[in-house]
């Protein structure tokens, strides 16, 4: 093929893709109301989960001294939290001009892979501490060697390198479109209809989610068959895996399941406009439902982390009366004091 001839067909494709983008891009475009209701709904979570997590991070960095892997755990998903709800205004923004990006082109890849990048540290932190609660509880002996501190520092550092090489790629390619007057930032709600992206979707969130719920189902056999941990030990552990499973039946599994829907749909020809508004509308509130992990896991923190319950309780002046029963040391064997001692 000459070179004449190149150039005409790249231009053909270049723009039968920018405008299928455009027709994308109008079919499934808000409406005022629905702009507003987002812009508000990220507001409140940016708030609610800024405070929480940079609450929570303050008491885990000055508990460092435990030591202990839950805490070391807890300390990277407040990290992971924290730096999701940071770009969280981008979004607010985003919505409050009525779909226009102000803010470049390298702020659009790094939002983007700030937002999947602590996504998904998040997911994986979720997954660790669900494993460490299983050897805690259901093999509190023979873990004793392998639930070291440092080797959950050694986890947290190599979780985050993975989980930072596998976005990296969000940082290298342009995520800008300039259309009708406005620009679109890529990254922020569409996604690429290949079968890579299954596959990364799959590895990504089925791997972390299935060891999670398989944790601690053994983790409820383990306490209902054995008398080992006393009654409200029990409890907690159950309110743990309660918190847990509702984080990511809330905010993650309608997410993926409507990405997986999303992608395999939204970029089809034949799929009518109609059916491109409802697939990009759906994927914006599971993306807000998303979000709403950064406000939950403190939440989950205030139930299961008895030091951060009790600076909650101070900082808000609460008369200790209305809170949960102390433990009683001495009592149980290392299963119970490790249930009590590293949440």
């Amino acid at each position: 093929m000459n070179g004449p001839a190149a150039s005409s067909l790249l231009f053909n494709c270049s723009n039968q893709s920018n405008s299928a983008l455009e027709t994308s891009e109008q079919c499934g475009k808000e409406t005022h109301l629905e702009n507003m209701i987002f812009a508000t709904f990220y507001f409140l979570d940016f708030i609610l989960a800024f405070a929480g997590n940079a609450l929570a991070l303050w008491l885990f960095i000055r508990d460092q001294k435990s030591g202990t892997p839950a805490n070391i755990f807890l300390m990277h998903l407040a990290v992971a939290d924290l730096s999701f709800v940071l770009v969280l205004p981008t979004r607010l923004v985003y919505h409050f001009s009525g779909n226009h990006w102000p803010f470049g082109e390298i702020p659009c890849r790094l939002t983007g892979f700030l937002f999947y990048l602590n996504m998904y540290a998040s997911i994986y932190f979720l997954m660790c501490i669900s494993v460490d609660r299983f050897l805690a509880i259901v093999h509190p002996v023979k873990s004793i060697k392998l639930r070291r501190s440092q080797y959950a520092h050694a986890a947290c550092v190599f979780l985050w390198v993975i989980v930072g090489v596998a976005m990296a790629p969000l940082l290298l390619n342009v995520q800008t479109v300039h259309m009708q007057n406005t620009t679109v930032c890529l990254q922020l709600y569409r996604e690429k209809a290949s079968r890579h992206a299954l596959v990364s979707l799959a590895v990504a969130f089925t791997f972390p989610f299935v060891t999670t719920v398989t944790c601690y189902l053994l983790i409820i056999q383990s306490l209902r068959s054995g008398n080992r941990v006393e009654k409200h030990l029990k409890e907690k552990a159950v309110k743990m895996i309660i918190m847990v499973v509702m984080i990511f039946l809330i905010c993650f599994v309608p997410y993926h399941v409507n990405r997986y829907i999303y992608i395999l749909h939204y970029n089809r020809t034949k799929a009518s406009c109609e059916t491109q508004r409802l697939l990009a509308l759906s994927n914006r509130i599971t993306s807000c439902l998303t979000s709403l992990n950064g406000a939950l896991d403190p939440v989950m923190y205030f139930f299961v982390a008895e030091k951060f319950r009790e600076a909650l309780c101070n900082l808000f002046c609460i008369k200790k009366t209305i809170m949960l029963p102390q433990t009683y040391e001495g009592k149980t064997n290392e299963s119970s004091l490790s249930a009590k001692s590293e949440l």
